[in-house]
């Protein structure tokens, strides 16, 4: 990668992680302070205000994304972290549950992971794109394991009012980071350096490769916070690790599973085997689901199956936009990545509610039965993909 690309990328996936900071930051620590605040006991609005960044993500994804094909992506990045900045000195200043709520609604209304999905896509080189989505996708994972580890620490120190403020700072420093560091996207010709020519939205919500890449990162996603619906309870029951511990797990599998995958993308990339790649990452994720499955209460399996969930999670969370920039044609890739994070948020969000309803309904271990027959459809929808073009065949154009 050159210079300007690791710059592009490192800056960009930064960014990527502060909005994920502000979901999972949060997440540890609210339902004990929200029994302080008056509204407190009511619990389904409190499990709304922790969901609601989620949903809004989701509402919004898109026409961010069609905007920054439009508008320019800096521009609609920096918009969308000022409402993620405004969000959060929102729910900073909130003294009930209803307050914080509209705050993280705000929050969630900057979505503009596909706007930055989209930039990176532009400003990278098709050889070097997954690497620089694997900073991504490894800033994900990186994140919510530094959450674990900050969010009791910081909620003792500075409270959740200074929780919010910090985002809110970081955003604003975010901002200056997008206008002065990162570069901007050149505009892209067409094969005959005219202007882009303009793609019909429906045309890639009906894509059906764009349609696999969108089911997955939902199963993906919803794997993801389903598992943690039922993991830390495990660790504390048969592993007898209390929840101020369970960093010293996660921390490691994040980590080791981020350098693990790198050797796998860079071959699939340099030998033109990223479907296989592709696969054997979902293939992995299914075995991780049917081992919570058989093994929940086995801790050091455990503790192995969380490494083996992140390195699946790492490499297709890398691999897959980058796919999806690849089959997009030029003026609807924003559009495209913008289909794709809804999805994605969706699959966040429902992970929460489908794992916390079968947890309570059926038990923990049907979690992860629910989850295996989704990644197992995944796997069958994936296989069925072609293989994928040579980069610099690989944008093809939908119908407009």
């Amino acid at each position: 990668m050159s210079r300007a690309e690791i710059l592009a990328s490192s800056s960009l996936a930064s960014i990527f992680a502060l909005r994920m900071l502000g979901l999972f930051l949060i997440l540890p620590v609210f339902a004990i302070h929200a029994k302080s605040l008056p509204d407190g006991d009511n619990t389904t609005l409190v499990g709304l205000a922790m969901g609601i960044y989620g949903l809004t993500q989701a509402c919004l994804q898109i026409p961010f994304g069609i905007a920054s094909d439009k508008f320019g992506r800096k521009r609609i990045i920096v918009i969308g972290l000022t409402l993620f900045a405004c969000g959060a000195l929102i729910a900073a200043f909130s003294h009930t549950v209803m307050g914080i709520l509209i705050g993280r609604a705000v929050q969630g209304a900057g979505a503009i992971s596909a706007a930055i999905t989209a930039l990176i896509a532009d400003v990278t080189r098709e050889e070097h794109r997954t690497k620089a989505m694997a900073m991504v996708g490894g800033s994900i994972g990186i994140t919510f394991a530094l959450s674990l580890v900050a969010a009791p620490a910081l909620y003792q120190g500075i409270g959740m009012n200074g929780i919010f403020i910090m985002t809110a700072l970081l955003s604003v420093a975010a901002i200056g980071v997008v206008i002065w560091i990162t570069p901007a996207a050149s505009a892209v010709p067409t094969a005959h350096g005219t202007a882009q020519e303009k793609v019909a939205f429906s045309a890639v919500l009906k894509n059906p490769e764009l349609m696999r890449l969108n089911y997955g990162v939902f199963v993906l996603h919803l794997t993801q916070v389903a598992m943690f619906v039922v993991v830390p309870s495990a660790l504390i029951q048969y592993a007898d690790m209390p929840l101020v511990s369970h960093w010293k797990v996660y921390l490691p599998a994040v980590l080791g599973s981020f350098f693990a995958m790198l050797p796998a993308i860079i071959v699939g990339e340099k030998q033109g085997k990223m479907k296989q790649v592709f696969i054997a990452a979902i293939a992995l994720l299914l075995a991780v689901q049917i081992g919570f499955w058989q093994f929940l209460t086995n801790p050091a399996i455990l503790m192995g199956l969380l490494f083996a969930f992140f390195l699946a999670f790492n490499i297709l969370e890398a691999s897959q936009p980058s796919l999806v920039s690849r089959i997009a044609p030029p003026a609807a890739k924003g559009a495209a990545l913008g289909v794709y994070n809804t999805l994605q948020a969706l699959g966040l969000a429902c992970g929460g509610l489908l794992g916390g309803w079968v947890k309570q309904h059926a038990g923990a271990s049907s979690v992860f039965i629910v989850s295996a027959f989704l990644t197992l459809l995944w796997l069958i929808i994936a296989n069925n993909m072609p293989e994928l073009p040579p980069r610099a065949k690989a944008s093809q154009q939908l119908p407009a």
